[in-house]
């Protein structure tokens, strides 16, 4: 084991996030020990705590403490059936990028309590002739499905990393929601803060909504901001809907959803595990022939290409359990447009 050691980050490591800089620094280190000595705090920024996800900047100060000199196993070669699996569901490459449609059920990333098959352990099925393997550029939730981007190249993921960063995508899902929100068309504002505890299923702390003029008095709590449409309904029991997160925070987009009183059908972690909620309102589960997977769906992603400057504009067909609620009910992904939120021509 090394000592402890305090390193000053130059101009090279400013923009990355800690994780990959420490992954790329010292490749014995796996993500869910960086996790783990972050959690601990045995990492430090600038003397404070920091999270595996924070941009470093150049001048700050990073303490290291203690690591293991020697590199874990190698990660196990992907099986053949997963190779498949995996470069079938790519929906369009070039040089510079890989679009997934990921499927759910899959993590994006190692992590705690996350095993070792997930979308970046995959990657490496899809190198394409290239040395190395393409790197997530940004995340899903693991049963989330939908368009996630990847790069073949550390300059191109900084590039698509500023672009997500600086909201200069966007991103819009499909959900099918229990109830039908009102109005049909709105904007949520709800700040989000993490709720304490681990929560339900493994996915970490649950995220708790914060009024938007409380936001600034709730230690921990940052600002969210959803765009919602209301495209089909079954009555009033069932909605399709679709949304923007103007913001990207954690669980914002089920967090908000819920605090409507609307939860995402299959939703357990924010909407219950029944059909209604003892104290009233909608549960997250629609019964009968209806699937308990979460249906929430990264449908389409627009992006100006980081290299060619190219306008992109990438759809991703929904996942069989959503296909088969979305037939039940008799909707079709063609009768409604690519961005509801446009407005006519």
């Amino acid at each position: 084991m090394s000592g402890v050691r305090t390193l000053t980050l130059g101009p090279d490591d400013a923009e990355q996030r800690l994780d990959r800089w420490l992954r790329k620094r010292y490749p014995q280190l796996t993500q869910g020990r960086i996790e783990k000595m972050c959690r601990k705090g045995e990492l430090r920024l600038d003397g404070g705590r920091v999270k595996p996800a924070a941009r470093l900047e150049a001048g700050q100060t990073l303490r290291l403490p203690p690591l293991p000199e020697t590199a874990p196993p190698p990660p196990a070669e992907v099986s053949a059936s997963d190779a498949e699996m995996i470069r079938a569901a790519v929906l369009w490459h070039d040089q510079h990028i890989i679009a997934l449609n990921k499927p759910p059920g899959l993590p994006s990333q190692g992590g705690s309590g996350v095993g070792g098959r997930h979308i970046d352990g995959l990657a490496g099925a899809l190198c394409y002739g290239y040395k190395d393997k393409p790197s997530l550029v940004h995340r899903l939730d693991r049963d989330t499905s939908g368009v996630m981007l990847l790069a073949r190249t550390p300059r191109v993921a900084r590039r698509l990393s500023e672009a997500f960063r600086g909201r200069d995508t966007r991103k819009i899902y499909w959900a099918l929601t229990a109830g039908v929100p009102q109005p049909r068309m709105g904007t949520i504002r709800y700040g989000l803060v993490k709720a304490p505890g681990r929560g339900a299923q493994g996915e970490g702390e649950k995220m708790r909504c914060v009024a938007p003029d409380a936001v600034a008095d709730t230690p921990g709590a940052k600002r969210a901001t959803t765009d919602f449409a209301v495209l089909e309904t079954l009555g009033q029991r069932a909605a399709w809907v679709a949304l923007v997160p103007v913001t990207g925070r954690t669980h914002q987009l089920r967090a908000h959803m819920a605090e409507l009183g609307h939860p995402i059908v299959g939703d357990g972690k924010y909407g219950g595990s029944g059909q209604e909620k003892a104290e009233g309102g909608w549960g997250a589960q629609l019964g009968g022939e209806i699937s308990r997977k979460l249906h929430l769906h990264a449908r389409h992603l627009q992006l100006t290409h980081p290299v060619t400057g190219a306008a992109l504009s990438i759809t991703a067909p929904l996942p069989g359990h959503m296909a088969r609620s979305w037939a039940t009910f008799g909707w079709s992904p063609d009768d409604v447009p690519d961005d509801p939120f446009e407005a006519p021509r």
